[in-house]
């Protein structure tokens, strides 16, 4: 007997590519037999993991025969007093990844709009997708988010607006004028969620007040997460800051222990880790000028980022340049999948990580 798993399944699944993440390591070194690869696909904080992360994860291992806290009470703490909001302000996810996906699950229904950008974080399209609903693109500006365009964008049907900030795949950045002038354009029923990834890589100077805005603004959704900046991305831990009537009802919906033992150890000891923190800034920002003086050296595009990533836009079919990097052992991100075919994504890595990325670049593109 044959079954059509697909006809079973719910409407809008059919049309739905699985999400594909950044090249595993040991996946590249088996397929071309090769050692001693770098992978900078991902995003991921070169450093590993912070010593008061790893410190945390070791004393809570006695533990993990036992349910975790299923309402994350130390770190919403923790977080709390670091935002300076309420706790029940706040809601922990398996990554900002999950929250976002409960934002969709809680509130749009099929034939609802979502308005997002062009070149934007993909798991927009795929949850829009998922859930039947309709999906509205606007196209970019300069690689990122066309905020009045946005807003035109906007009717009685929307739902949702979703927003990154600095943008992924293409590492632009909103400023505080721009973004607040639009939230005041935008209807109260009208939800918008403001990802912030990869908030810490920004200027403190340039950051936006975006947690001092939720009073003013009470659909404001602010979502972070430990999985960049605090090199947590395996443990899978993120939160959504917002007004306590909302987080409330996305209790109602998410799923209970949402969060390992583990994660929420590590996640509370990584915000009190601000060496660490304060490192990875650091390298981040040493080697992203790196990247941009080889870029300007060798005569190539690339779209100027804030974030701890650069895009690199070959203008031709980026497709062969990756598989070349690949067979030098060097993994980066293709990303015709956001509707950049000729753009390659490259994540900042270790100084000599990121030597050997510009080494096989010069290389594959001589």
């Amino acid at each position: 007997m044959s079954i059509n798993y697909l006809a079973l399944a719910n409407a809008g699944v059919d049309q739905l590519q699985p999400y594909q993440p950044g090249k595993p390591v040991e996946e590249l070194e088996r397929e071309l037999g090769i050692s001693n690869s770098v992978k900078l696909a991902s995003n991921e904080n070169p450093l590993g993991l912070g010593p008061k992360a790893k410190a945390a994860i070791e004393q809570a291992l006695p533990e993990l025969a036992r349910y975790p806290d299923a309402n994350g009470f130390n770190l919403k703490a923790r977080l709390a007093g670091r935002l300076k909001v309420r706790t029940d302000q706040l809601i922990l996810g398996n990554g900002s990844n999950e929250l976002i996906d409960l934002l969709y699950h809680t509130f749009v229904s099929a034939g609802q709009e979502v308005v997002y950008s062009q070149y934007t974080f993909v798991v927009y399209a795929l949850a829009t997708q998922a859930h039947g609903a309709k999906a509205v693109v606007v196209p970019a500006k300069d690689f990122g988010h066309d905020l009045d365009a946005m807003a035109a964008a906007i009717t009685g049907n929307t739902k949702l607006v979703c927003i990154t900030n600095p943008n992924n795949p293409t590492g632009t950045f909103l400023g505080k004028a721009e973004l607040e002038a639009f939230l005041a354009k935008v209807p109260e029923n009208v939800l918008v969620v403001l990802d912030e990834a990869y908030t810490e890589y920004v200027d403190e100077a340039e950051r936006i007040p975006s947690i001092d805005w939720l009073a003013g603004y009470p659909n404001l959704i602010v979502s972070r997460t430990f999985s960049k900046a605090y090199g947590l991305a395996g443990l899978r831990v993120g939160y959504m800051v917002c007004h306590p009537e909302l987080v409330g009802v996305l209790n109602r919906v998410r799923e209970p222990f949402n969060c390992n033992s583990l994660a929420l150890a590590a996640a509370e000891a990584a915000l009190d880790d601000t060496d660490y923190l304060q490192k990875a800034v650091n390298l981040n920002r040493q080697e992203m000028a790196r990247y941009v003086a080889f870029f300007e050296e060798k005569g190539l595009n690339y779209i100027p980022s804030k974030a701890n990533f650069i895009t690199l836009d070959l203008q031709r079919d980026a497709g062969p340049a990756y598989e070349a990097l690949l067979r030098e052992g060097v993994i980066v991100r293709p990303i015709a999948g956001y509707g950049l075919p000729t753009c390659l994504r490259i994540s900042i890595g270790l100084e000599h990580e990121n030597q050997r990325c510009m080494e096989a670049l010069a290389k594959v593109l001589a």
